[in-house]
C-alpha cells in the first residue's frame, strides 16, 4: 500500500478559509460597507494561518467556551485537542457598536489592507490573569506572551471569517513561502510519509544541524519550518535568518532530504503550551514528527528545559497524529570529536561546547569571535555582515 501523509487535524481534508477569484471580489465589496478594525500583529497571523488551513479545522475566531477549554483543558467545547487560545479582541466601543449577527471587516494593523471579514455570533470578556497563568505558566509582565495578552483590548469577538489576502507574505517571500496545500503535495511528490519539522525562530548553528539530521536519520526528510512572522526585539529577522538556513543547507545537507519552507504566525513564546501548537499545525503542514529540542518555544527562564518533552505525556492518546522527537540537549564535545547529546556522550562540561542560539546572537552583536565548532562559516558569514549593518546605521545616527 502507498504510504500517505498523516491526515489534517481534526479533519478528513484541509479547510482553508482563503476567498480567491469573483468569490473573493464580491466580499471585498461587500467589506466596503463594513465597521472596520485593526487586528494586532498576532490576530494577523492567526487570520493567515486560518485562510490557508494552517488551523484547520477552526472556522474562525474562538468562542468563550472554546477560549476556557483551550485555557483550562487544552480542547475545544467539541472535545478536539487545542492547546492555545485563537481569539481577537476589540475595544468596548467597538464591540457594543456591532448586533448579534453582524459583520466587521478585519484590517492590517500595518497598512490598512484588507485581510479578511467575519461575522459575529458572540462577545465576551476573559480573565487575562487566567490566560496568561494557564497557557504561559505565570503573569509576570516581563514575558513578552503575557505582555500581549495583558495589552489585548477588553472584549472578545467570535465567530465565521472569510479570508482575502496573505498579508503580502508570498510576494515577500517568493516559493519559500508555503501553504499546507503546496507541502503536502511536495511531500507527496517524493514519496515522503514520515516528515520531521524543524520549527526554528533563529538562523541554524551546529546543534540545530545535528537535531535536524539525526531526524533523517528515521524519517523520509525534514521541513525546516521558519516562522516569519513577529518576534521579540533582538531576534534576528526572517529575511536573514532564511538566508542563512539556506547557505547551511546548500553546503550540509543531502538536496532531497531537507525542505526549507515559512508560515506567518507571530511568536507567543508559549513554551510546552507552543510545542503542541507547533505539532498540531505541523500535523496540517502533513509533518509526522516535530523535533522537540530544548526550552522549545521558550524564553528567558520561565519555563524548565525538558518541559516541552514531558508536556507531549500529558495530552490524551490520538489527541494529535504528529508526534515529538525529543532529542536531549546537544553540544560539541572536543573528546569525541563531534555533536553530540547527553543520551552520547559520557564526558563532562569541560569537554563540552555548549551551542545556543543566544550565545551566538551576543558574539555576534558585541563582536567576538565564534568558534568554528559552533556554527559553519558560509552562516556566520550571512550573519556577521547583518550585525555589521545594525552597527553602521547605529554609528550613522
Amino acid at each position: 500500500m502507498k504510504p500517505t501523509l498523516v491526515r489534517p487535524h481534526g479533519s478528513a481534508t484541509l479547510r482553508p478559509l482563503l476567498l480567491e477569484g469573483a468569490a473573493a471580489d464580491a466580499e471585498r465589496l461587500r467589506a466596503a460597507d463594513m465597521p472596520r478594525v485593526a487586528v494586532s500583529s498576532r490576530e494577523r497571523g492567526d487570520i493567515l494561518m486560518l485562510g490557508i488551513g494552517g488551523f484547520t479545522p477552526l472556522g474562525g475566531f474562538m468562542g468563550e467556551a472554546d477560549w476556557r477549554g483551550a485555557c483550562d483543558r487544552m480542547q475545544l467545547a467539541s472535545g478536539l485537542f487545542w492547546p492555545i487560545p485563537i481569539t481577537l479582541s476589540v475595544s468596548e466601543a467597538f464591540a457594543a457598536a456591532i448586533p448579534a449577527g453582524g459583520e466587521i471587516a478585519l484590517a492590517d494593523p500595518d497598512d490598512g489592507h484588507l485581510l479578511a471579514t467575519m461575522r459575529v455570533v458572540e462577545r465576551y470578556r476573559i480573565d487575562k490573569g487566567h490566560e496568561c497563568v494557564r497557557v504561559f505558566r505565570t503573569t509576570d509582565a516581563a514575558h513578552p506572551g503575557v505582555k500581549m495578552v495583558m495589552q489585548q483590548p477588553p472584549v472578545n469577538l467570535a465567530g465565521p471569517i472569510k479570508v482575502l489576502s496573505q498579508g503580502g507574505f508570498p510576494q515577500t517571500y517568493g516559493d519559500l513561502y508555503m501553504t499546507p496545500a503546496q507541502t503536502r503535495k511536495l511531500f507527496e511528490s517524493r514519496g515522503w510519509s514520515r516528515v520531521a519539522a524543524f520549527q526554528t525562530r533563529n538562523p541554524m548553528h551546529r546543534s540545530h544541524e545535528y537535531l535536524a539530521k539525526v531526524a533523517i536519520e528515521v524519517c523520509d526528510g525534514v521541513l525546516v519550518h521558519s516562522l516569519l512572522g513577529a518576534l521579540k526585539p533582538g531576534d534576528i529577522p526572517a529575511e536573514v535568518r532564511t538566508r542563512a538556513i539556506a547557505a547551511l543547507a546548500k553546503h550540509y545537507f543531502v538536496p532531497a532530504t531537507i525542505v526549507q519552507a515559512g508560515y506567518p504566525l507571530d511568536m507567543r513564546y508559549a513554551g510546552p503550551r507552543e510545542a503542541l501548537l507547533h505539532a498540531l499545525f505541523r500535523q496540517n503542514y502533513g509533518c509526522s514528527h516535530l523535533i522537540v529540542g530544548r526550552d522549545h518555544a521558550g524564553v528567558g527562564s520561565y519555563y524548565g528545559p525538558f518541559d516541552a518533552h514531558r508536556i507531549f505525556d500529558e495530552i490524551p492518546d490520538g489527541a494529535l497524529e504528529t508526534q515529538p522527537l525529543c532529542i536531549d540537549v546537544s553540544f560539541w564535545c572536543y573528546r569525541c570529536g563531534g555533536m553530540a547529546s547527553g543520551r552520547t556522550c559520557p564526558h563532562g562540561d569541560a569537554d563540552r561546547l555548549q551551542v545556543s542560539g543566544t550565545q551566538l546572537r551576543k558574539w555576534l552583536s558585541e563582536g567576538h569571535p565564534v568558534p568554528a565548532e559552533f556554527s559553519r562559516p558560509e552562516v556566520l558569514e550571512i550573519l556577521r555582515h547583518y550585525y555589521a549593518g545594525l552597527e553602521n546605521t547605529a554609528c550613522a545616527r
